[in-house]
């Protein structure tokens, strides 16, 4: 597989993210929690957030993304993925606190879509996302202008996924296109094909090929990868002007793990089962696998599936673990033999959400995550084209 449609090997030089107390200079993102962050070892933790959540009421609302710690998820009033918690938040204007159980980007949607009245909450500000990261608006900028140079900027309709931040959601809606999630990223992918030739998709570089080449029969050749490191993104003018698809170098650090092999194996040691797995990872695992679907499709599908049924799943294992623990009719298990969680949405644990929802108690709002109008303004604009 050549760069231009496959993984570029050469490494990325991404900053690092701090991760406890400090801050991250890259991002408006600190990490320093006010007043006394609870130990793990107390072992009043449960009682403290059950006695938080009833003072507070309906005043506060708890949302729970599937990739959370079972510990968290337990004081969750919702759950679900990023966009689906977004909307519930805004169907809840009752509620004042919206204390949201997941990454960065997430926190930015609710606020966005949330009225003015109320304030997102994010226990820990460390909390990011490694994908979401990866595209600086910088970055595109740059990109867009590369594309300016080529002739193709005004046949080009930028989609980006929803797990990306409030800048790249507000140039995706700056520049006409429209936000997708791992549901909907065909329907996403139709519809700007009929607004311009070429997408340019944003940031997870996996979901964006496998929907063009598995769901809507584009050929690989038809996709290249812009490098936001390399100049000109390692393309020439001449590549930008034949792809159908313009591939931001991103990936999810939880789904990039799996592999071929890891299909391979899990086969050779479960005779019989079915490998399902998220699209955000690799083309080669996708096309391996029996089926492919959002984490709502994995979920439905998994409380459709026949008892005694054997099925390994490629996600994060949080969930998988959950899933597993549901359903003791039917053998569950994690697609590789690493374990892999997300480091990131883990760093949401019972602590932090016990001294959330404390602070609140108190009368002290803490980590408020607020996108200022103009971002708001554009980003809601490609929001609402999905």
């Amino acid at each position: 597989m050549t760069e231009t449609h496959g993984v570029d090997p050469t490494p990325t030089p991404l900053a690092l993210l701090l991760l406890g107390r400090e801050a991250d200079p890259n991002s408006e993102r600190g990490v320093e929690c006010p007043g006394d962050l609870p130990p793990a070892s107390d072992p009043n933790l449960v009682e403290r957030a059950r006695a938080a959540k009833a003072a507070l009421g309906d005043r506060v609302f708890i949302l729970g993304h599937h990739y959370q710690r079972d510990e968290v998820i337990e004081f969750a009033d919702v759950t679900g993925d990023s966009f689906k918690l977004a909307r519930d938040a805004a169907a809840r204007p009752e509620a004042e606190y919206i204390v949201f159980c997941g990454v960065h980007f997430m926190a930015e949607s609710a606020d966005i879509l949330t009225s003015e009245r109320q304030q997102v909450v994010l226990p820990d500000l460390a909390a990011g996302c490694s994908m979401a990261d990866m595209a600086t608006a910088e970055q595109v900028a740059e990109c867009w202008d590369v594309l300016t140079d080529a002739g193709i900027a005004d046949v080009t309709v930028p989609v980006s996924y929803m797990n990306s931040s409030a800048d790249i959601k507000a140039f995706t809606g700056r520049h006409g296109g429209t936000i997708c999630t791992s549901s909907n990223a065909k329907r996403a992918l139709e519809w700007a094909f009929e607004q311009g030739e070429k997408v340019l998709f944003l940031p997870d570089q996996h979901l964006g090929r496998n929907t063009a080449v598995r769901d809507m029969g584009f050929s690989l050749d038809d996709c290249v990868v812009y490098n936001p490191h390399k100049p000109n993104g390692g393309l020439t003018a001449e590549q930008l002007r034949n792809a159908k698809m313009i591939l931001w170098r991103g990936h999810c650090s939880v789904h990039g793990r799996f592999s071929l092999d890891s299909v391979n194996d899990v086969r050779e040691r479960i005779p019989g089962v079915t490998v399902m797995v998220h699209p955000e990872c690799k083309h080669e695992v996708v096309a391996a696998a029996d089926q492919v679907g959002s984490t709502e499709y994995i979920i439905k599908a998994l409380d459709a599936a026949e008892p005694g049924s054997k099925w390994a799943i490629g996600t994060e294992l949080n969930l998988v673990r959950r899933l597993a623990n549901a359903h003791p009719d039917k053998e569950i298990v994690f697609l590789d033999r690493t374990v892999c969680f997300c480091s990131t949405m883990n760093r949401i644990d019972l602590p932090h959400l016990v001294w959330a929802l404390e602070s609140l108690v108190e009368g002290r709002v803490p980590n408020v995550i607020t996108v200022d109008p103009e971002t708001e303004k554009y980003a809601k604009a490609a929001l609402d084209r999905m």
